[in-house]
């Protein structure tokens, strides 16, 4: 791909507890003049939206970071980010329900999300905390539930994206690399790995480091 489009692949993220909106309108700044997407926490998305300098793609979460929020709360979370003018979700899944054998449950709460938002719903399967059994049923309820994408982590959990998570993430649906990705060389395994997107706090420098 070439500059542009690797920069399109990009979300350039801020999602940490301690996030301002000047944190935020940074990272839009950052986003717009490099020609990447945004990530940014649900209750800066109304001002990012009306922001002069917002990218063409916002994008923001839900059940951050954990996924225990109710069913019913994932989904007015969602709809109201999208209200807000958010361009794209990315849930969070209920973790331990997946890893207790409630597959049927997970694949409802994203199903729910799905339905109730016309924006791409991004599935956070928090691969850190999964065996690779469980990762392709989580995977597996994302494609049942008619997510978009998957998404390796929160970047909340011990560890981040891995190539081979990527590699068998992408058997499933179009993955969005997310955690520890701080350069343009590891943004470039995830691609070859097969992600369709990068999530990252250091968008610009992936950015930059793309060679001339």
């Amino acid at each position: 791909m070439d500059r542009e489009e690797f920069a399109a692949s990009i979300d350039h993220t801020v999602l940490g507890p301690e996030t301002t909106w000047d944190d935020v309108e940074t990272v839009l700044d950052e986003a717009a003049d490099h020609g990447m997407n945004a990530c940014i926490p649900p209750c800066y998305v109304a001002e990012a939206a009306d922001y002069e300098n917002a990218p063409s793609t916002i994008a923001t979460v839900v059940g951050f970071p954990h996924g225990q929020h109710a069913p019913e709360a994932k989904r007015d979370e969602a709809v109201g980010a999208w209200e807000d003018g958010a361009d794209e979700i990315d849930l969070v899944i209920n973790v331990g329900r997946l890893k207790a054998g409630e597959g049927d449950v997970v694949t409802a709460e994203i199903s729910d999300v799905v339905a109730a938002v016309p924006v791409p719903v991004k599935a956070i399967i928090e691969t850190a905390l999964l065996t690779d059994d469980e990762k392709r049923r989580a995977c597996q309820a994302a494609v049942d539930a008619d997510a978009d994408m998957v998404k390796t982590s929160t970047g909340f959990a011990d560890g981040g994206a891995t190539v081979p998570d990527v590699a068998l993430m992408s058997d499933y649906l179009p993955v969005k690399a997310s955690g520890g990705v701080g350069s343009y060389e590891e943004a470039t395994a995830m691609f070859e790995a097969g992600a369709e997107r990068i999530g990252a706090s250091s968008g610009v420098a992936l950015v930059e480091g793309y060679p001339e």
